[in-house]
């Protein structure tokens, strides 16, 4: 996989990125000037060929590719070269990695932290995955823990500890063949929840703990983040298409009729008013509306609300095996399309036990109306880990440990608890 380390602003200060999703593929291009982003090209298209957030047919996400990012190059009026991308599949997991040096008590300096960070990056041992960001979360010097800069300081010996987010090896090369297919570079691949969070949260929200649930359309993902740093990444395998095929499914009516459905009238909850109010459901095969039944609004609520619970409460069981529920704090930030359906935010509240809102992107100058919603957290996310200046993205042949035996992130909890 061939993709640039550092900063990910393309020629002449534009950034392009691209969003594969299971629903809809889309790909923003925006200019950069003085570090604030306007964007200024956007194309969007249904997605074929993605399944849970991995490309399934090759053939069809190419043509997905190529049609987004012509719509966005004819509208911005500019050529891009290359794109950063999300990673929603893959078997996104977390970990923590741990690496100490000699420092011989000299005071530590920006080469020392530097020298540190390599050390741990290269000592970690491969695996069939790949690191997408290695982001520390806190350093050590002499065993003393808690240190968030030792810059300045004096030891003999200075650790530091990686929060380590990596994802399938054949999962990662599929979707660089693919760009490379389309004549793109791949800039970077970052993971969704991660780029989501960037978009929507505010910062005392990173400060103090919040959790980042982006509802797909194939794969929920979630981010905690705490301290200003994502400290945990995850996903479970249900997303807002499992919601139109149980509808479907549960009416005998069309997909393309189920989606309708659920963006016109499906809702989290049941409200009084919805045994009162009908929706007709034409069933699967009959042209004649005759033959369409008419049901109470109650009954799809009906459908709806017993897999987003289902949602929520694998989520719930993830931040409390991970250990990190308590660090993730009360705060609790949903996006994606899913999240867009009326009542998700106060069934949300009642599963998770805290305070939801709904997040849209911010900072971004030039976003339409349509575009400025959930939905679209992860594409507008992505320019804004392109901006970061200790930006990352997974280098070439660098693999990931392996996932520790005792659980998906259980050292990186016990280290917080013991720090914080």
């Amino acid at each position: 996989m061939s993709m640039r380390k550092g900063s990910t602003k393309a020629r002449n200060g534009i950034v392009a990125t691209l969003d594969l999703g299971t629903t809809k593929t889309t790909c923003l291009i925006a200019r950069v000037d003085g570090g604030v982003p306007r964007v200024t090209g956007i194309g969007m298209i249904g997605s074929k060929g993605i399944k849970a957030g991995t490309i399934a047919d090759i053939d069809a996400a190419e043509q997905n590719i190529l049609s987004a990012v012509q719509a966005a190059e004819q509208m911005a009026g500019e050529t891009i070269h290359g794109v950063i991308v999300n990673m929603t599949g893959g078997n996104l997991s977390s970990r923590v990695a741990q690496h100490e040096l000699s420092v011989e008590s000299h005071e530590i300096s920006d080469a020392d932290v530097r020298r540190v960070l390599e050390a741990g990056r290269q000592n970690l041992e491969p695996t069939d995955r790949t690191m997408l960001h290695t982001i520390p979360v806190g350093f050590t010097i002499d065993g003393s823990r808690g240190i968030r800069d030792p810059r300045g300081m004096y030891g003999q010996r200075l650790g530091v500890n990686m929060h380590v987010v990596s994802a399938s090896t054949s999962a990662l090369k599929t979707l660089a063949m693919v760009i490379a297919r389309c004549h793109l570079e791949l800039d970077g691949v970052v993971a969704a929840p991660y780029a989501a969070g960037l978009s929507t949260l505010v910062q005392d929200e990173r400060e103090m703990g919040c959790t980042l649930i982006d509802m797909g359309g194939g794969v929920t993902t979630m981010a905690v983040f705490f301290d200003g740093k994502l400290v945990f990444t995850d996903s479970v395998p249900i997303g807002g298409s499992h919601v139109t095929t149980d509808i479907a499914r549960g009416l005998s009516t069309p997909l393309a009729h189920a989606e309708r459905m659920k963006t016109l009238y499906g809702a989290a909850l049941v409200a009084s008013a919805d045994e009162r109010e009908i929706i007709e459901v034409p069933l699967v095969g009959e042209d004649d509306r005759l033959t369409a039944h008419h049901i109470p609004k109650s009954i799809l609520t009906g459908i709806i609300q017993p897999r987003l619970e289902e949602t929520f409460e694998l989520v719930r069981s993830r931040l409390e095996a991970s250990g990190l529920d308590k660090i993730a704090g009360r705060r609790a930030v949903l996006s994606g399309g899913a999240s867009q359906l009326s009542g998700v935010r106060d069934l949300a509240a009642h599963i998770l036990d805290k305070q939801v809102r709904v997040g849209k992107p911010q900072g971004f100058h030039g976003l339409p109306v349509d575009f400025a919603g959930p939905a679209y957290a992860t594409c507008t996310g992505l320019i804004a880990h392109a901006l970061q200046p200790t930006s990352e993205p997974a280098k070439s042949g660098r693999k990931a440990p392996a996932a520790p035996p005792t659980g998906m992130l259980g050292r990186l909890g016990l280290w917080l608890k013991e720090n914080f």
